[in-house]
């Protein structure tokens, strides 16, 4: 079985997720994120770039600079397929554990 979650696969890398955390916070500027983190300012770019592709942010020009933002259209995709995650998988448990017999007490 393969699986076609860009965004969870995106958020897999420490580091990414970090990029991604930080601008969760609030917006930022590529400089403000690398001033935040030990990776170099090409390192936090090509992060971006990769969040980016996944539409998990989105840049707003700001002069000569972008300014990050999270993309709510890719973090409501993301929180659909965690939903539809966690109701398959609890059903299942639920199923599973009413399927399970009951041992007598002795």
């Amino acid at each position: 079985m393969t699986y076609d979650y860009p965004q969870f696969t995106t958020l897999a890398d420490p580091t990414r997720r970090a990029v991604f955390e930080l601008v969760a916070e609030r917006p930022r500027s590529v400089a403000e994120i690398t001033r935040a983190l030990t990776v170099t300012q090409s390192a936090v770019s090509q992060h971006l770039k990769v969040l980016r592709e996944a539409q998990l942010v989105r840049a707003v020009p700001k002069g000569a600079s972008n300014i990050y933002h999270i993309d709510p259209d890719g973090l409501e995709r993301l929180r659909a397929e965690l939903d539809r995650f966690w109701g398959k998988t609890l059903t299942a448990y639920k199923a599973a554990v009413e399927n399970t017999p009951k041992e007598e007490p002795q």
